[in-house]
């Protein structure tokens, strides 16, 4: 097992104001409806800034009010992309990836997550599709708290990572510290943007 990842906690203020901005964002998620979206989405990913060839892309199963990024997995599938979803570690820890085809099985995972089984082969992926609760201009996300696409970010460099979102879920500014890894763009629903970060 990999040592974790060494990350300066957040200041308390720094904490607070994640923790209102995460409540606000998961109340104003709910509140969302947007028919088609999942299939829109897709086809803005598709369009404007697919995965690079031959990458292999860890999505991940849609929990919640997440975006149902599963119409892209299955098209990303049949244009040849290996596909893994995210398995989540001890707290500290970057994500594990399994490797994932549709029609393969699916058990409980932690967090409410649905995972390959412990026996699918563990991979590292090259492309990611990361969720957020809430996203801004600069490619920063606020996740659900845990860390673990900034310390999965960090330790893969070179990867392409997404951000998978409904356009209503964008906000003038994510609080930030030194350990948010900005992505390289967000796909909604509405259209992309290549961020600053």
């Amino acid at each position: 097992m990999a040592a974790p990842l060494s990350f300066q906690s957040d200041s308390p203020a720094l904490a607070a104001e994640k923790a209102a901005l995460r409540r606000a964002a998961l109340a104003a998620r709910a509140a969302l409806r947007a028919p088609g979206a999942a299939e829109a989405l897709a086809e803005v990913v598709l369009r404007e800034c697919p995965p690079p060839p031959g990458a292999l892309v860890a999505g991940f199963w849609p929990m919640g009010d997440e975006i149902d990024i599963r119409p892209l997995m299955r098209h990303l599938e049949a244009a040849g992309h290996a596909l893994a979803l995210p398995v989540t570690p001890p707290r500290g820890q970057p994500l594990l990836f399994r490797r994932w085809r549709f029609g393969d099985p699916l058990v409980p995972g932690g967090f409410g997550t649905s995972v390959p089984p412990e026996g699918a082969e563990a991979v590292t992926p090259q492309a990611l599709l990361v969720p957020l609760l809430a996203f801004d201009a600069a490619g920063l996300r606020l996740g659900y708290g845990g860390g673990f696409y900034d310390r999965t970010l960090a330790s893969l460099p070179g990867a392409w990572a997404l951000g998978v979102a409904f356009a209503g879920q964008q906000v003038a500014k994510v609080p930030a510290g030194a350990h948010d890894v900005p992505l390289h763009g967000i796909a909604t629903e509405a259209g992309f943007f290549r961020t600053e970060g």
